[in-house]
């Protein structure tokens, strides 16, 4: 134990199997191993300092110590920044985006785009769509070794900044196709480092996700290229007029070299730059040995010639559908969403019927709208069985006026609220048939008026509906109650307020067009309800549907109650106010509608495959000189045209009246108060009808009183209304030409209803009136034509 001890204060701080450290003095191997398990025992030798490369030298003085120090910590702090940038990404499942964001497209239900918002891409191509020497020439221009790189190109952006240094100034970027792919998509063009690493990130892991072709379609379809081009054929079409397949050899380079900076080497701003960077494409394309020398000479001498274009689709189509959706998205979609945006909407619009429906709307305007002091028109076309909004029409010009009165005017609807009051009695069990007092009448101190202020005496259902007479509509509505009468129209498809007052009968509650259409759609459908919509499916930026309509039809009305009131609105069409809505193959039910003054002029009709609403008024509320017809005559001019090639549906048959049970429960209002009054004398009633009957050129024709309320008044018309454009026997109208009378006419009178188109005549010329079957008062006066007509005697 001396010798050891001895020793090791000669090497205090040195064993080595070797001997060697700094003496020739070595002990034996067996000696040292013997040692070694001595000194561990003793644990002494875990407090020494041994080092057999340095010796003495503490490690933390040593080269390789520092040098494998930094390494390590390069490559903990390279996980970390990885791993930090990583974070800041979008998810994986987003890499595959194919639209950029903040973009939107509201596509037509053929395809057809509506409207873009957004650096949107106005024509997408598939990548076999794009000419190959196109797709080379990107290639060549942008990312020449991008079938080798996995996003990333070492050797290209050495390459880029020597050629650069070679000619003083920036030629070519180091960004690969896809790296600039990741820039359009989810980064800003801010020049940071920060995002410059963020960028190759999503490249390297785009690569993962994605194959080269479809990394090469997306760039073709999104990278800008000026002038409001976005993609190859955007740019074919902006600066030559063609097609993607049409160009040039020489085109293609053109356009392929405008990628780096278009603002700069853009051919209608700066065409030399332009010829430069493209004979520049066309010779690393003979490099790359795309094209051989003669294609390049050929195409270097090919002078450069634009045929500038905007791009396609800068104006909006069918502006008031389209702001419309826009304004529906939010129900459907998140504010995220609708914020980071890159959305395709598929809607429901059918581009045919929105282009007649157009059409019509501007030929009423600019005929009867002249002449009958109305400005504005509305119409909606909807698909009754699954609620698809196909036409809109919301007004006279977009650009000048964005108001929709489609969805945002609330206006009076007039007689055609009736629909609702008498679908309620039919559901109750009563019969069309059933009669009526048409008399004066007071209820509550609210006194109803017939338009023409004259009365027909006892009155079923069916013809006060064809005739529209006020006051069988408003003791109906006390019958079967405000309640019953209010959830129906509710159920049916009305979302406006619907008060409990005896007016509501004559529809003094204001509603828009797009309900009111939507409801009588319920009467197509049988009693079913389906919600109006405009939108089938919501896609985002991966093409991915993030919602579709699942909109179920509700039952609103039994269908035997729907089938007889479609019955008794046919009548309406054939026989009666709505006559100039008649279609020459198919039958029509609907139903006109007055306000006071005539300030709105309405008609609602339907056949089994769709039903559609037609608004005539001011955006001002004043009156107009109109009547329901022109609204009627609206209708027809847009379904004539919109029904060629759909099959024939007929209505289902008027079901067995015997014996029905209601669906619904009255509720009948009991009056604290009902005035009834005798009807004047018949004798006047006689002398108005054989002046009807020797005036029947006048048919039809009628005028318009200022109601001595602020309610809402409704055209009156006589069952034999027979339209001059379309005249059709009806054994309704033979049974009821014999009660069709003449009126009183007044200073000011104006038409209310008419068959056709009236011949444009003074504000105050009068015209004589067909009433519902009116009975002059003992007051009243023969008409002009009456006093002009020579005696019998």
């Amino acid at each position: 134990m001396g010798k050891l001890t001895s020793w090791f204060k000669r090497r205090p701080t040195n064993l080595s199997d070797s001997g060697q450290g700094g003496t020739n003095e070595s002990l034996p191997p067996a000696y040292l191993a013997q040692t070694r398990q001595l000194l561990s025992k003793m644990k002494i030798l875990p407090k020494m300092r041994v080092n057999r490369a340095t010796g003495a030298r503490p490690l933390y003085r040593r080269f390789w110590f520092w040098a494998g120090l930094g390494v390590g910590g390069g490559i903990v702090a390279s996980i970390y920044g990885i791993s930090l940038i990583d974070r800041t990404l979008p998810d994986q499942s987003e890499l595959n985006a194919v639209l950029r964001e903040q973009t939107l497209t509201i596509k037509a239900a053929d395809g057809s785009i509506l409207q873009q918002q957004g650096e949107a891409t106005r024509e997408q191509l598939q990548l076999e769509q794009i000419p190959d020497n196109l797709k080379k020439a990107f290639i060549a221009s942008e990312d020449r070794r991008f079938r080798q790189h996995n996003g990333v190109d070492p050797q290209g952006i050495v390459r880029a900044g020597l050629n650069n240094l070679r000619s003083q100034g920036v030629v070519e970027g180091g960004s690969t196709i896809t790296q600039q792919l990741t820039r359009i998509l989810f980064l800003k063009q801010e020049q940071t480092i920060w995002r410059k690493l963020k960028e190759v990130r999503l490249a390297q892991k785009m690569e993962q996700e994605l194959t080269k072709d479809q990394i090469l379609e997306r760039y073709l379809n999104l990278v800008y290229l000026g002038s409001g081009a976005y993609g190859v054929a955007d740019a074919a079409w902006v600066y030559f007029s063609k097609t993607p397949d049409q160009l040039s050899l020489a085109e293609m380079a053109t356009i392929a070299g405008l990628a780096p900076a278009p603002s700069l080497y853009a051919p209608d701003k700066n065409p030399e730059a332009a010829k430069r960077r493209r004979d520049l494409v066309l010779l690393r394309m003979q490099e790359d040995k795309v094209i051989t020398p003669e294609q390049r000479q050929a195409a270097v001498q090919e002078p450069l010639t634009l045929k500038s274009s905007l791009p396609k689709r800068v104006q909006v189509e069918s502006p008031y559908f389209t702001s419309y959706i826009q304004k529906e998205l939010p129900k459907y979609v998140s504010p995220n969403v609708l914020k980071s945006g890159g959305l395709v909407v598929e809607t429901t619009l059918n581009p045919s019927w929105q282009k007649v429906a157009e059409e019509a709307v501007a030929k009423t305007l600019r005929n009867q709208g002249r002449w009958e002091n109305f400005k504005q028109a509305a119409m909606v076309a909807i698909d009754p069985r699954n609620g698809e909004i196909k036409a809109m029409v919301g007004g006279k010009d977009f650009g000048k006026n964005q108001f929709n009165r489609v969805t945002q005017a609330q206006r009076q609807p007039g007689s055609t609220f009736k629909g609702f009051v008498y679908a309620t009695a039919i559901a109750t069990g009563k019969s069309p048939y059933d009669s009526y007092e048409d008399a004066p009448f007071v209820v509550d101190g609210y006194e109803p008026k017939n338009y023409s202020e004259n009365f027909h005496g006892s009155m079923n259902i069916r013809d006060a509906l064809t005739r529209s007479v006020n006051i069988v509509a408003v003791k109906t509505l006390i019958d079967v109650g405000f309640t019953p009468t209010i959830k129906l129209a509710h159920d049916m498809g009305i979302k406006s307020e619907l008060k409990p007052t005896y007016s509501l009968a004559l529809g003094s509650n204001e509603v828009n067009l797009l309900e009111l259409t939507s409801a009588y759609g319920s009467f197509a459908t049988q009693g079913l309800h389906a919600e109006p919509h405009g939108i089938t499916r919501i896609l985002n930026r991966q093409g991915k549907v993030i919602w579709s309509a699942n909109f179920k039809s509700k039952r609103a009305l039994d269908a035997d109650s729907a089938a007889i009131m479609t019955w008794m609105l046919r009548n309406v069409v054939e026989a009666g106010t709505g006559g100039a809505a008649q279609l020459d193959n198919r039958a029509v039910a609907g139903k006109t509608g007055t306000s006071d003054e005539a300030r709105d002029l309405w008609f609602i009709g339907y056949i089994p495959q769709m039903v559609t609403g037609v608004w005539l008024g001011n955006d001002d509320n004043r009156p107009t000189y109109g009547s329901s017809s022109s609204a009627a005559y609206t209708w027809h001019e847009f379904m004539e045209k919109a029904v060629e090639g759909m099959p024939v549906e007929k209505f289902p048959k008027r079901p067995k009246l015997d014996g029905r049970k209601g669906t619904i429960k009255a509720q009948s209002i009991k009056p604290k108060q009902v005035l009834n009054r005798s009807i004047a004398s018949k004798d006047d009633d006689s002398e108005g009808e054989s002046a009807r009957n020797s005036n029947s050129e006048e048919s039809g024709s009628s005028r318009r009183r200022r109601s001595r309320r602020r309610y809402s008044q409704e055209e009156q018309q006589s069952s034999d209304y027979t339209p001059r454009r379309r005249r059709r026997g009806s054994s309704e109208s033979s049974s009821s030409n014999s009660s069709s009378e003449s009126s009183t006419p007044r200073r000011r009178s104006r038409r209310v209803e008419s068959d056709s188109p009236p011949p444009q005549r003074s504000r105050r010329e009068s015209s004589p009136e067909n009433s519902s079957g009116s009975s002059g008062s003992s007051s009243s006066q023969p008409s002009w034509r009456d006093r002009l007509r020579p005696s019998n005697q």
